[in-house]
């Protein structure tokens, strides 16, 4: 019996000290180019799109959306996450002809979906003290429109995003306190 005590004791220290896993992702083509003019891929995102900033969402352009595209989604999360992948911003009906966002905006039109904090809105990174976390900005390009209610979990519409996508690119920035 002491055993069981020794296990549990152990899972509860690796959630509590990173070691959540990430959540799984379905195998798509990585078509998408992913960039922003406020970071470059692998470094660390402006304090200003951040927790001790002014929270706002980054710029980000795409390029190389399929054709044949019905709408173009967008998904921020954190694989780094103590109790598994925290997700920060999830975006859908983007319109495939659209290349980019602007700071702090949501293009007419496209619709906000719950994030992991209960808000469908951009919360920016805001990791607790220690390494630093990555930042996943992936694009979507979506075959057929997602149908997501608006009061799905983060992980339901970020299931059917995935369910509906041919491709994705994403671009990828850190952030430590």
């Amino acid at each position: 019996m002491w055993w069981l005590l020794v296990l549990g004791l152990a899972g509860l220290a690796a959630c509590s000290s990173g070691g959540g896993a990430p959540r799984a992702e379905r195998a798509l083509p990585e078509r998408i180019a992913v960039s922003s003019p406020a970071f470059a891929a692998g470094v660390a995102i402006p304090r200003r799109f951040t927790c001790e900033g002014e929270n706002l969402s980054p710029p980000l352009g795409w390029s190389g959306v399929p054709t044949g595209t019905v709408e173009v989604a967008l998904v921020v999360d954190d694989p780094d996450a103590p109790r598994g992948t925290y997700v920060h911003w999830v975006v859908v009906g983007i319109e495939p002809d659209r290349t980019e966002l602007a700071e702090g905006a949501v293009p007419p039109g496209a619709r906000q979906l719950r994030n992991s904090a209960g808000t469908a809105t951009y919360t920016g990174p805001c990791p607790p003290s220690g390494p630093p976390h990555h930042y996943r900005f992936t694009v979507y390009a979506l075959q057929r429109r997602a149908d997501i209610a608006s009061d799905a979990s983060p992980e339901a519409a970020i299931e059917a995003i995935e369910a509906a996508a041919a491709a994705r690119g994403r671009l990828v920035g850190t952030f430590g306190r």
